[in-house]
């Protein structure tokens, strides 16, 4: 379900993309328009393929499968460098353009492609500022997808000449009911952060955005940063909190080896350290920096907690991970 959810947003922005490329076809090499036609192809044929075949245990033909999924693999990946790399050029120029005046970006631009055809390839009818606005927010779904599907075929490569006992406690499923009271009750409070994070993000962003005044974007500061804090708090505590129940629980820990798991925990350190040297790069700046004022305590505070909220969660899930089922 995540997987066509990411894969929907992917072919969107690839429509974005062809809809912005070819509003000035005449400048542009065909193989601009042609990418992300191909790239709307492989989303479907993989998203079809992982969907009919993500449950399979394969036991012929072992070595054109494994070589076949690694290619796979290796496609995301290229892909997901791509999409990173163009959303970074994106930022970087538009960050440029903030800066400096409308001649010397068209300069820097002409020097950097080397090319004379600049002018005729600027993006001016309001149709092209949509389709260009449209595809660059979306880069992030196909970030996403495209690690997805690479962990999924990961997984699938993993399993390919595997056997499995039919009659381990690994094929017992688990009744998930919705409106169970305590599930209900967490749903909701999720849901209730998630929407109070998204309006706490726009009122951020539009007063920092818009506003000249720096007591305006001092308050937006110190509200992004209160809420983050308030959050960040609540979740140690209810990591911590999960933790010590499963002090108590009678459950023994399952050491099989199990690719899926191997992999989630992988994942889950390997996105902790990005996290974590945001944080200590923070703090370093912080502490070396002056005045310290109120925007800067706040930061640390957030800073300290983000540290704090990955470990914690990161001990609870790879502990909830190994347990044994009821």
């Amino acid at each position: 379900g995540g997987l066509i959810l990411f894969a929907i947003f992917s072919l969107v922005m690839d429509v974005f993309k062809i809809g912005y490329y070819s509003s000035f076809y005449s400048c542009l090499s065909a193989i601009k328009i042609i990418y992300p036609i191909v790239q709307a192809i492989f989303v479907v044929v993989q998203t079809y393929f992982l969907w009919v075949s993500a449950k399979d245990c394969i036991h012929v033909h072992l070595n054109v499968t494994r070589c076949g999924l690694m290619l796979t693999l290796t496609t995301n990946l290229a892909v997901w460098m791509s999409a990173v790399t163009d959303e970074s050029v994106h930022k970087a120029h538009s960050k440029l353009k903030k800066n400096m005046t409308e001649e010397i970006f068209r300069w820097l631009l002409r020097v950097g492609k080397r090319s004379s055809s600049v002018e005729e390839c600027n993006c001016n009818s309001q149709i092209c500022q949509i389709f260009k606005n449209g595809y660059f927010w979306l880069y992030p779904f196909n970030i996403e997808y495209s690690l997805f599907a690479s962990a999924m075929v990961y997984v699938m490569w993993k399993n390919v000449g595997r056997f499995i006992d039919h009659h381990s406690h690994h094929i017992q499923r688990l009744k998930f009911r919705l409106f169970r009271r305590t599930f209900f009750v967490g749903i909701m409070l999720g849901l209730i952060i998630l929407v109070s994070g998204l309006g706490v993000l726009i009122l951020y962003e539009v007063q920092v955005n818009s506003s000249t005044e720096s007591s305006k974007k001092s308050q937006a500061l110190t509200m992004y940063y209160i809420f983050n804090i308030v959050c960040l708090s609540l979740m140690s505590l209810v990591c911590i909190g999960g933790s010590v129940i499963y002090r108590f629980d009678k459950r023994d820990m399952d050491r099989h080896k199990n690719p899926t798991r191997t992999l989630d925990v992988a994942l889950l350190m390997g996105a902790a350290l990005g996290q974590y040297a945001i944080s200590y790069y923070s703090i370093v700046a912080i502490v070396a920096s002056t005045p310290r004022d109120t925007i800067s305590a706040l930061n640390l505070t957030y800073a300290l907690l983000m540290i704090a909220q990955h470990t914690f969660q990161n001990i609870f899930i790879i502990e909830g991970l190994h347990r044994q089922p009821p």
